[in-house]
């Protein structure tokens, strides 16, 4: 009954391990001519199919005919797209902190969205974490400074993680399931609007070698399992609490960085990065 009780929080704890390592094979991928865009279409598509043979070996039927499905399943694939993108080309920590801006994102979208408390401690811990991004950002030259694409994207994909889960929550009637297949349709539809909008030219495939594909379907497998098992988790913590555990991310995410890129945090991510942090525990304080 108590391990009942903390399947939520090891639900997204483990969702967080996921998202936190994912970043290496996606640049592996990139390194070997595959751009995020592609790899995400290809590891996504191989989820779905994942995904649908387990629908037909449980005889689940999960209906995809509403409005809120696609609404739900843009959101999450604008945000799944950009975060890939951003973890490729931009410093896997700094784009990491940047995201975790969401749970600031995410107090103002559960006020208004799912009617949740704002309390004071919330507008403390939103002075907490913007002092702490404006550290990290400080230019002399520009006051506050994206040095790059990856910055905008990592910032534009927190807003994104913060809407979808919101909306996780606030539809309430979609099963666990149809959450997560909105989730996987969604990058790959997006993929496919920023291949035709983009232009972008289709990868030569004989990247496909045995460990290639093996890496691929560790890829889909670890999405298809931490995807369902956050939105269980989502589903049964509130918004702005649920936030607080996805912070594990970051500290796998520095761990990572550090052991197969050799990034090094320097003093003044250090000192943002834990006001962001202090923010979001704060915030998400029971």
């Amino acid at each position: 009954m108590r391990i009942k009780s903390y399947f939520p929080m090891l639900s997204l704890l483990f969702g967080a391990f996921v998202w936190g390592t994912i970043w290496y094979p996606y640049r592996l991928m990139a390194k070997a001519g595959v751009s995020g865009i592609f790899s995400s279409l290809y590891v996504f598509s191989l989820t779905l199919v994942i995904a649908f043979s387990y629908f037909f070996a449980t005889k689940k039927k999960v209906s995809i005919w509403s409005r809120n499905f696609w609404v739900l399943s843009l959101i999450a694939g604008f945000t799944n797209i950009t975060y890939v993108l951003a973890v490729i080309e931009g410093e896997v920590v700094r784009v990491m902190l940047l995201f975790y801006l969401s749970p600031i994102w995410t107090i103002f979208l559960a006020h208004f969205m799912l009617k949740e408390d704002t309390k004071r401690r919330y507008y403390l811990a939103i002075l907490i974490s913007l002092i702490g991004a404006f550290i990290m950002l400080w230019d002399p030259k520009y006051i506050i400074y994206l040095k790059s694409k990856s910055d905008w994207l990592a910032l534009f994909s927190g807003l994104g993680f913060a809407m979808t889960n919101v909306m996780t929550r606030k539809f309430e009637f979609m099963s666990i399931d149809q959450k997560a297949l909105a989730i996987w349709i969604g990058v790959v539809v997006v993929a496919i609007m920023c291949i035709i909008f983009g232009g972008n030219t289709i990868p030569l495939l004989d990247f496909f070698k045995p460990i290639d594909a093996l890496i691929m379907l560790l890829i889909a497998l670890s999405l298809f399992f931490s995807t369902l098992l956050v939105q269980f988790g989502v589903t049964k913590i509130k918004a702005v609490e649920a936030s607080c555990f996805f912070l594990f991310e970051i500290v796998v995410a520095a761990i990572s960085a550090y052991l197969l890129a050799g990034e090094i945090i320097t003093i003044r991510a250090w000192i943002g990065g834990c006001m962001i942090i202090t923010g979001v525990i704060l915030a998400a304080r029971n």
